[in-house]
């Protein structure tokens, strides 16, 4: 940045815009990311929690990172969680991200968040999915838990990154979510292979591929035995197994010390196991093939969420918005600029 500092905004549709249709491509750039991270390039503070007494299964979440290496970039990402929402229509999560100059530490853009946050959380899951089965067959069955925004961006970049199901399973506690996803999926193609599922249990005994995306904020799937298939479990919303199936599988996580605090899964896993011996890796570990997968048991990806994800796919939206156009400056939002006016 060099000059009067500018400041641009960023709206959702040309966020959209910008991501739709270039899923590999994004998979291929959150990779970079985690390479980034795996290499000390980053810097990734804890987040922070706002809670609501009188809300206590609200919350807005601070998640402040610097991207180094090949992206130059630091930023802050601020999202709310308030599952309310959905029966008044609304998504759960709404979000803006903050981009700030590298070398002045100026903030240049806010960006609508909600979709840069989907968008890296699925190309995470799909990028994890993809090296988690690197020299072995991709599952052919899969079933969603949980059906709202995470899971629809799952199914698209899982979709947009070349994989086909037999069958499509979907369940989630309110019988009128999953069938609206189920809608959903049908109709991008896949109407013979989508059945929703009425339990939990033969949700996950009949998937080989199973995704967490829902808001529980405990484990609720505690039988290890539906686990005796082995399939490969992507663990987004954290806090669905029970540690006794956290333990029992090969674990791998985005980062250890991230991922292992909150009162997730594997942080509860750590405090009845007292160690941390169970986590097998993390997610650069298997890009850089120092993780042996095991065929034997199931393998658990379990993903806190990166704030440095969020700022490689939100500075790659900037700098195609503004390539094309898109993005909206606001004349003189650094006003006093003079040291001594």
């Amino acid at each position: 940045m060099s000059g009067t500092p500018q400041f641009s905004v960023v709206s959702g549709a040309t966020v959209h815009d910008v991501l739709d249709g270039h899923e590999q491509d994004i998979v291929d750039l959150v990779a970079r990311a985690y390479s980034a991270h795996g290499r000390l390039q980053t810097v990734n503070p804890p987040s922070y929690f706002l809670r609501f007494p009188d809300r206590p299964d609200s919350r807005i979440i601070a998640l402040p990172a610097s991207l180094g290496a090949e992206f130059g970039v630091d930023g802050i990402k601020w999202i709310s969680s308030f599952p309310a929402n959905i029966t008044s229509g609304l998504p759960r999560a709404s979000a803006v991200l903050i981009l700030n100059d590298h070398d002045t530490g100026y903030p240049f853009a806010c960006l609508e968040s909600s979709i840069v946050s989907a968008t890296r959380t699925a190309a995470s899951a799909a990028l994890a999915a993809d090296r988690l089965h690197a020299g072995r067959e991709r599952p052919r069955r899969v079933t969603f838990f949980g059906t709202g925004l995470i899971a629809r961006y799952i199914h698209r970049y899982l979709s947009g990154t070349g994989w086909e199901f037999d069958t499509i399973s979907v369940y989630d506690h309110a019988a009128e979510y999953a069938r609206s996803f189920a809608d959903y999926v049908s109709g991008t193609g896949h109407s013979d292979t989508v059945v929703v599922v009425d339990d939990a249990e033969t949700a996950v005994r009949t998937s080989d591929l199973i995704i967490f995306a829902t808001t529980a904020g405990e484990p609720h799937v505690k039988d290890v035995e539906w686990f005796a298939h082995n399939p490969t479990v992507l663990h987004i919303s954290l806090r669905d197994l029970s540690p006794e199936i956290i333990l029992s599988s090969t674990n791998i996580v985005d980062d250890v010390e991230h991922c292992l605090k909150a009162q997730t899964s594997p942080h509860l896993a750590e405090q009845a196991a007292g160690d941390r011996s169970f986590i097998d890796g993390t997610l650069y570990d298997v890009l850089e093939n120092k993780v042996r997968i095991p065929a034997d048991r199931p393998v658990v990806f379990s993903p806190f969420g990166l704030g440095v994800l969020d700022l490689a796919v939100g500075a790659h939206v900037y700098s195609e918005a503004t390539r094309r156009g898109l993005v909206t400056p606001v004349p003189g939002f650094f006003h006093d600029l003079s040291r001594y006016a």
